[in-house]
């Protein structure tokens, strides 16, 4: 005997739950260091500020927080979509122009920080 399993609703709940409070983390963590940083610079110039997204271990904690900050950015705003915007239409076209402007601003951002 088989059981009709139903659908309802889009059952997120915990993942989205972890990913927000483990992206949040990422997000503090980098918080901290990039503010280390900047206190421990004797002046705040272009070059001390390029010197220090020009090493390999920065680029990469900037990139895995970007990406958190994307990841947290768009669970965020699909959840508050898919609550508080019912026309099916206009949410999808809303969370499809949350994608582009996302991806968009990623893409953005790793040309940025790897052109330094």
């Amino acid at each position: 005997m088989t059981t009709k399993r139903l659908i309802v609703g889009a059952h997120y709940g915990l993942r989205d739950w972890l990913a927000q409070r483990i992206t949040a983390v990422i997000l503090v963590l980098y918080t901290l260091v990039l503010l280390g940083w900047l206190f421990a610079l004797p002046e705040l110039s272009y070059g001390s500020w390029a010197g220090m997204f020009a090493s390999t271990w920065m680029k990469v904690l900037t990139l895995l927080a970007l990406v958190s900050l994307v990841w947290h950015a768009w669970v965020g705003v699909r959840d508050i979509f898919m609550d508080y915007i019912k026309p099916t239409g206009l949410r999808l076209s809303l969370l499809i122009a949350t994608i582009v402007a996302l991806v968009g601003y990623a893409i953005w951002a790793i040309m940025i920080l790897w052109s330094v």
